[in-house]
């Protein structure tokens, strides 16, 4: 397995070059010596990255971070990451208490609990209600128009929002409180069959994210509400596909029937190993890092390619089709996600394509000896050592 291009001196914690054996030359500076370090790949290329391929990746530590009394949230869009047209993202903290005020969005939520329990609602279009309370490695979708709110529990919560456009930002939500202040209050006494001065004191805007109280427990008699299909859904309880090399485990509407525009994988890597070579044949891939570094490699056809490195908190994206792989390049494991605009997973596994031609037609095309051919197996593995 190839190592990243990452010279002696930066490994012993000087500043890398962008220098490799006879090419390249030493940067004096002025320089980011942090941001050099995290991305050696892009500072000293491999030598099989060739041609122009945008850029694929944005962190979050990067994006505006809107803080409000309750929490936090941040995004990450097209306008931070052009390439990334299909999905967005947020990032949210909420402390106890803390409330995502009631809102409903033009597009589809769907959500990973990164840290901390939060408590969800709903109410869908025929009036019936929904609540769950959510942990660590639990989904939930919200289709468009649903109304909802998530407020944190006692030690509050952060997790990751995707939205099926990668235009979406949070800026243009729906808000209980804007709407409120936003129309005039014989409208809403009329509306509401109350006197005017019911709401002398309502907001004079939105407050999007404020601080609450922690909710009680859920109620014993109807835990979950009303609703007829379940807008949660425990991830981690679902067996993964194991293989020697990490783990995988798959979310789309065959096991989350409600998650009709968003599809998802939890990709877990050993060190040492690899997501592998592999594309997508159903939509472009929106990449969340929750834990350790990787590196890229995509191969946008026409001779080009670019390889990039990620850690926690960045987001990657591959455009439809382009084939790509993952490699942990840390000593702990890696964990992403990958996610599609779409209502099922899909990917094409370049091992299993060759395993499944006939070896004539492969050798006629590679030059690879009968023994090569041999080691081929017609089963996927999404994850090798």
């Amino acid at each position: 397995m190839q190592k990243p291009s990452l010279d002696r001196a930066s490994e012993a914690g000087e500043a890398p070059q962008p220098l490799k054996e006879d090419v390249g030359a030493t940067d004096p500076g002025p320089r980011n010596l942090g941001r050099d370090r995290q991305n050696p790949d892009v500072l000293a290329p491999p030598d099989t990255d060739s041609g122009e391929v945008p850029n694929l990746r944005f962190s979050f530590s990067d994006a505006h971070n809107r803080l409000e009394e309750g929490g936090w949230a941040r995004e990450v869009t097209a306008r931070e990451l052009p390439v990334a047209t299909t999905l967005a993202g947020v990032n949210m903290r909420l402390t106890p208490g803390g409330v995502r005020e009631m809102h409903w969005h033009k597009e589809a939520e769907w959500a990973f609990m990164l840290d901390g329990r939060a408590r969800i609602t709903a109410v869908d279009q025929d009036g019936h209600d929904f609540i769950d309370d959510v942990g660590v490695g639990d989904l939930w979708y919200f289709p468009a128009g649903i109304p909802h709110a998530i407020q944190g529990l006692e030690e509050g919560c952060e997790f990751v929002l995707v939205f099926d456009d990668g235009n979406f930002s949070e800026n243009s939500t729906f808000s209980l409180t804007d709407w409120f202040a936003h129309t005039p209050k014989d409208v809403l006494a009329t509306n509401f069959g109350v006197s005017e001065s019911a709401f002398s004191h309502i907001p004079s805007g939105e407050r999007y994210i404020f601080q609450g109280e922690v909710p009680g427990p859920l109620p014993v008699s109807s835990p979950r509400g009303t609703a007829p299909e379940s807008f949660s859904h425990r991830m981690l309880a679902q067996e993964p596909i194991r293989t020697g090399g990490g783990q995988v485990r798959i979310t789309d509407s065959s096991n989350f029937p409600v998650s009709t525009t968003v599809a998802a994988a939890l990709v877990e890597v050993e060190p040492g190993g690899m997501r592998e070579l592999h594309w997508h044949p159903n939509d472009d891939e929106w990449q969340y890092f929750i834990e350790g570094k990787g590196r890229m490699t995509v191969f946008a056809s026409e001779g080009t390619a670019r390889t990039f490195d990620y850690r926690m908190g960045d987001v990657g994206y591959v455009p439809f089709a382009m084939g790509h792989y993952i490699q942990n390049t840390g000593e702990e494991p890696l964990r992403f996600l990958e996610m599609f605009r779409s209502d099922h997973f899909a990917d094409v596994s370049l091992h299993q394509w060759m395993a499944l031609t006939s070896c004539e037609l492969v050798q006629e095309h590679l030059h690879v000896d009968r023994e090569f051919m041999d080691t081929l197996r017609k089963e996927k593995r999404p994850v090798v050592e």
